[in-house]
């Protein structure tokens, strides 16, 4: 894609398709450098929001030297949600964390809110904030219960975590101020103080569009990522190559930290098969040489945004649904495994370096991944 003469030297090369491909602010997201994971095409937009009827909404709380945190809200259709619930499944791959709400939809198999993301210390405000959302709804003025479900990743390094800088009135304008449309990724929302594989992580998404054949289903991912391990893309031992990684024989290793997933898709699914969904998104996620380690919390929330599996409040009369039988999830599953290796990347590649709370997190590095990824042959 680059007209590049051969005589030009690896190192150059890769800068020069660094600065081709980077965005208005200088950081690519992994399509731009060549990288592609599966075999499924993305949505439009590459993005959650390629799913019809999802918003993302993110606030940023950035103040002096030591506040780095804030809120990503991800809200499954425009409607009222605790109205019409959306089918849901939750997957706990290591359980150090706190995902609010996970227990009500392992049970009844919906999710009646917008699904929020903070900080650990965090979560209390946001399930307070979400609750009071709700219930302000209008349509909601008789609701006595409200489940929120809330999830977290410690962003405590960059972060004055014990300060309690999310605020209930941010916490409800991420959720008011959701849209449709491109994601903002890296070191904004909820991501913005968090780190990854040694470097700074934050939010990322990504989709995939399946086929005709395969149902033509589109589904997408949102990540939080604040989680270590040994960085591999695309294959290629980055992490190692670069030299930064959890369990050197010396220096500093960082294993602990948390991955939250939210996996979305128009697919109409049982509860039962939105679980098996979250699964292989938390399996996506050893792709990218997460060691899944003691202190790190790997949460997946997948729903459906399908109308054919909603629930509506209070109902009680049988009606006719539309579910996709478990025979024909498989194409799902492979796309839940790509688009998240592929979020993951994206977190990564559009952070920028951050520093607060007297800690800096360097973003990675794009042109000296990009070298890496050419001697490894995997530069496209």
């Amino acid at each position: 894609m680059f007209n590049i003469r051969v005589t030009v030297v690896p190192v150059l090369a890769a800068s020069l398709a660094l600065a081709a491909a980077a965005g208005p602010d200088g950081r690519p997201r992994a399509r731009d450098l060549g990288i592609a994971p599966g075999v499924f095409p993305p949505g439009s937009l590459d993005a959650i929001t390629d799913v019809p009827g999802v918003a993302v909404g993110h606030v940023t709380r950035i103040e002096g030297d030591r506040v780095r945190t804030g809120v990503t809200a991800i809200v499954p259709h425009p409607g009222n949600v605790f109205q019409e619930k959306v089918a849901g499944g939750v997957f706990v791959g290591n359980a150090f964390g706190k995902l609010a709400g996970s227990t009500q939809v392992d049970e009844l198999g919906t999710i009646e809110t917008p699904i929020v993301l903070t900080n650990t210390l965090s979560v209390g405000t946001a399930v307070e904030a979400v609750v009071r959302d709700t219930l302000g709804r209008p349509g909601n003025e008789d609701v006595r219960s409200v489940n929120p479900l809330v999830g977290e990743t410690n962003d405590g390094g960059l972060n004055d975590i014990r300060g309690g800088h999310v605020r209930l009135k941010d916490v409800v304008a991420a959720i008011r101020g959701a849209a449709p449309g491109p994601v903002e990724e890296g070191s904004v929302g909820a991501g913005t103080g968090t780190r990854c594989f040694g470097w700074k992580g934050g939010i990322g998404t990504a989709s995939r569009k399946l086929p005709a054949r395969y149902g033509g289903w589109i589904l997408g991912v949102l990540v939080q990522t604040n989680f270590g391990g040994v960085l591999t893309i695309d294959g290629a031992p980055v992490g190692r190559e670069l030299g930064r990684y959890d369990f050197k024989p010396e220096g500093e290793t960082r294993t602990a930290g948390s991955c939250m997933i939210v996996v979305a898709t128009d697919a109409p699914l049982s509860p039962r098969d939105l679980e098996r969904l979250a699964a292989r998104a938390v399996f996506g996620l050893a792709r990218t040489g997460s060691s899944y380690s003691h202190g790190s919390g790997d949460y997946a929330i997948a729903f459906s945004s399908a109308p054919e599996a909603r629930v509506r409040h209070g109902e009680a009369a049988p009606r006719a649904r539309l579910l996709l039988p478990g025979e024909a999830l498989s194409p799902l599953f492979e796309a839940v495994l790509e688009a998240t290796e592929e979020a993951v990347y994206n977190s990564l590649f559009r952070a920028t370096t951050v520093t607060g709370n007297g800690l800096t997190a360097e973003a990675i590095p794009i042109d000296r991944v990009v070298d890496v990824l050419r001697r490894y042959g995997r530069a496209r």
